[in-house]
């Protein structure tokens, strides 16, 4: 079972509830996420050990780690807000040392945790540590996580400066999709 959380912490914890609630006995946040570590590029896939939230620690399931490929990153940090610029990355990446930042992973581990069931981090990189995201990515996703084009060609009619990094972010994003599809299909049964 699926559930999508478009893009915000209230959306993932609501559709994991609901999903626990239909009988799920373990969750994997995926999706994509910003890279913190100045060595993750766009489309390097993060299986973090653990996430990291305000303070709270949450500890991925061991078998489903094991399913995902194993761990190839200690931390993902969870945030309520996107990091936008490169030296908002730099900041999080040297207080937290997290390699990776999302908006949902953390929603989705404190269901798991109140609900005691398995739970593991399968993310791409979507905007590497070095990249500024541009004013339009900023309003681009609605709550069910499309792209709503018309918030975005007012930010861009306001801002046609930022045209160039849409393009980037764009090419980054299909990167980081293809890296997460290409894994997601070569995962066997559990």
């Amino acid at each position: 079972m699926v559930g999508v959380g478009g893009g915000t912490p209230a959306g993932a914890a609501g559709q994991a509830a609901s999903l626990v609630d239909r009988g799920v006995r373990a969750l994997v946040s995926f999706g994509l996420a910003g890279g913190l570590n100045p060595g993750l590029g766009a489309g390097d896939v993060v299986v973090p050990g653990a996430v990291v939230e305000a303070g709270a620690h949450y500890a991925c399931d061991g078998v489903l780690l094991a399913w995902l490929g194993g761990v190839n990153s200690a931390l993902l940090l969870a945030s309520a807000e996107i990091a936008v610029t490169a030296a908002d990355k730099a900041a999080l990446f040297a207080r937290t040392g997290a390699d990776a930042v999302d908006l949902e992973s953390g929603a989705v581990a404190q269901v798991a945790a109140a609900r005691s069931v398995g739970f593991a981090v399968l993310r791409a990189v979507c905007d590497p540590a070095d990249k500024n995201l541009p004013p339009a990515a900023l309003v681009a996703l609605n709550e069910g996580g499309r792209i709503g084009m018309l918030r975005v060609l007012a930010s861009v009619a306001r801002r046609p400066g930022q045209v160039p990094g849409l393009i980037g972010l764009g090419r980054d994003a299909a990167r980081a999709r293809t890296a997460l599809l290409r894994r997601v299909r070569a995962l066997g049964p559990l």
